[in-house]
C-alpha cells in the first residue's frame, strides 16, 4: 500500500478520471527492478476525502475499493504504483458501478503511464 506523500509524489503519469474516480497510475522501468523503490508486487493507496461524506461513508467506499482493486491486481504489471482517488458522487455508488469504473479506467491509466524516473 502507498502511504505518505512521498510515495504520492512519485506518481505524475497515467492519470485517467471518471464520474466517480480518478486514477494516478506509474510504471517502473525493468531496468528499475533491482532498485528497492520499485517493488515486483503492484501497490494501491486509496484517497477518499471529506467531500465523499462522513467517516462511516467514506470508510465504507474505500473498504469498497480495496475489495474491488484487490479483484484486479493480478492485471496490473509488476512494480506499478496506483492512487484510486474517489468523487464525492463515489460515496452514493454501489461496488457494481464502482468496479465497472474501475474496468473502463484501469486500461486508460496503463495506456498513458509512462515509467518513473530512475531517482524520483
Amino acid at each position: 500500500m502507498l502511504r505518505g506523500r512521498r510515495d504520492a509524489a512519485r506518481l505524475p503519469s497515467g492519470r485517467a478520471g471518471g464520474d466517480l474516480l480518478v486514477l494516478h497510475l506509474v510504471t517502473h522501468a525493468e531496468s528499475d527492478a533491482s532498485d528497492a523503490s520499485a517493488p515486483d508486487a503492484p501497490r494501491v493507496g486509496f484517497v477518499v476525502s471529506k467531500a465523499v461524506g462522513n467517516a462511516v461513508v467514506r470508510n465504507r467506499t474505500r473498504r469498497r475499493l480495496r475489495h474491488l482493486m484487490a479483484a484486479r491486481l493480478a492485471d496490473l504489471p509488476a512494480g506499478t504504483d496506483v492512487v484510486v482517488r474517489a468523487q464525492p458522487e463515489a460515496g452514493l455508488a454501489d461496488s457494481a458501478a464502482l468496479g465497472a469504473e474501475l474496468d473502463r479506467l484501469l486500461p486508460t491509466a496503463l495506456r498513458r503511464a509512462r515509467p518513473a524516473r530512475v531517482g524520483s
